[in-house]
Order: C-alpha cells, then sequence, then structure tokens
C-alpha cells in the first residue's frame, strides 16, 4: 500500500483508530497475545509473499481474539476461518491480508465493507483509511460488531444494518469498496458507488470463486480476476 511517505506510525495517527489499552507492544502496555499476533503476521502473512508494511502493521496490532467468539478465542490466530454464528465465518488471516493490500489504501480514503461480519476486517482497514462505512446483513452481526468495535477503540467505523448489494448511496461515493462475501457477479450499485480512480476488491463465484479486482477511470471500469477463495455467498434479499 502507498501512503505517499509516511511511516505506518503516522497512518494509524491519522486514522485516528487504536484505542490504548490495546497497544500492548508499546511501553507500559500489557498484552499477552501480541507475540501471536507477530508470530501470525511472520509465519502466515509475509511468508507467503505480503509485502505492505502498513498492512503488516495492521494485522499485528488487531487483536483478532475480540472478534471471535468465546468458545474458540483460543484458536484466533490459527491458520484458517473461524465460525462467528448464524452461518458466518472470520476469514483466515492471510485473506484478510490479501485483500487489504489489493485495496492499496491511503490514509484519506473513505472506504465501503459489505459483510461486516464480527467487525475484524474494519479494524484492520481503520487503521489504514479515512473512514470505515460497513454494511452487515444478519441484524445480531451488525450490533455484536458495532459494540466490539467502540469497545475496542475504533471511532472510525461506522456499522449499519442493511443489504449489501445496494450500497450505501447517502456515503457514496468510495475511494475504496471492499467485499467479503461471494455474490455470482459483481453488483452494479456497487460499481456505481465507486469513485473514479476507485479500486474494489471482491469474490465473485458461486461453486467456483475468484477474488476480482475492479478499478474504474475516466475510461470505464476494468475487471482483473487473481486467486481461487472460498467464501460464504452474500445474500441478495430481492431473490
Amino acid at each position: 500500500m502507498r501512503h505517499a511517505g509516511l511511516s505506518s506510525v503516522m497512518a494509524m495517527l491519522v486514522a485516528g483508530a487504536w484505542a490504548a489499552g490495546w497497544r500492548g507492544d508499546q511501553p507500559g502496555g500489557a498484552d499477552p497475545r501480541a507475540a501471536d499476533r507477530r508470530r501470525m503476521v511472520d509465519r502466515q502473512i509475509r511468508a507467503r509473499g505480503i509485502r505492505s508494511a502498513e498492512v503488516l502493521d495492521a494485522l499485528a496490532r488487531v487483536p483478532r481474539e475480540l472478534f471471535v467468539p468465546a468458545d474458540v478465542r483460543h484458536r484466533a490466530y490459527e491458520d484458517g476461518p473461524l465460525p462467528i454464528g448464524y452461518g458466518q465465518t472470520i476469514s483466515q488471516p492471510y485473506i484478510v491480508a490479501y485483500m487489504t493490500e489489493a485495496l492499496e489504501t491511503s490514509p484519506d480514503h473513505r472506504v465501503l465493507e459489505i459483510g461486516t461480519g464480527s467487525g475484524y476486517q474494519a479494524a484492520v482497514l481503520a487503521g489504514l483509511v479515512r473512514q470505515v462505512y460497513s454494511i452487515e446483513i444478519v441484524p445480531e452481526l451488525a450490533d455484536s460488531a458495532r459494540r466490539t468495535l467502540t469497545d475496542a477503540g475504533y471511532r472510525n467505523v461506522e456499522v449499519r444494518t442493511g443489504n449489501g448489494y445496494a450500497g450505501w448511496p447517502e456515503r457514496a461515493p468510495f475511494d475504496r469498496i471492499i467485499v467479503t462475501a461471494a455474490p455470482p457477479e459483481v453488483p452494479s450499485a456497487l460499481v456505481d458507488q465507486l469513485a473514479v480512480g476507485g479500486r474494489m476488491v471482491i469474490p465473485v463465484g458461486t461453486l467456483l470463486q475468484e477474488i476480482v479486482i475492479v478499478t474504474k477511470d475516466a475510461r470505464g471500469v476494468s475487471e482483473t480476476r487473481t486467486i481461487p477463495v472460498r467464501f460464504v455467498p452474500m445474500i441478495d434479499p430481492a431473490r
């Protein structure tokens, strides 16, 4: 990710996302899971080719254990997805890192996330951008994520319950859009809400899914397909 020469620490300050109580790697902090996060970053993420210092730093700081149910909290830093209830999952750490890096964010960006889930991806983005707007279709998950993010001190994330297919037109246009559930094709409403110069990262497909990177410029919209993935289906209430 390109932050125009800003260090990752300055990017965090711009975003204003960090709760002082969770800076366990800073002098005077108390965070028993900081070492787990560093191992996760080194073994699961950096070793697989993620190079953005800002993304690696964000993953090393966000307390993933806060964003999983209590009965699987001991597995928070495992190399795989975990159930969060209501038929949904928190993505594998590597996939979170891959999609975040693919967004190519800057500290001044406004980002739309479709599929809040537990709030973990939103927390990672909160340290990298100015504002995150996140939509979750399951009311219970939206409420839980909102509480978790607020309690952890993330002040630049706004969560609403709603239909991700429709996006968030009142807040559009967005510099970046990230989707964490898979529709059969890229929703046109999300393309419409992407700013010129914007970028969207989205899993697309049914039985076979791929990450698709959508870019928009003055000439139009283009798509690039990258890696195979497996996400929960994106729910279209209109069907």
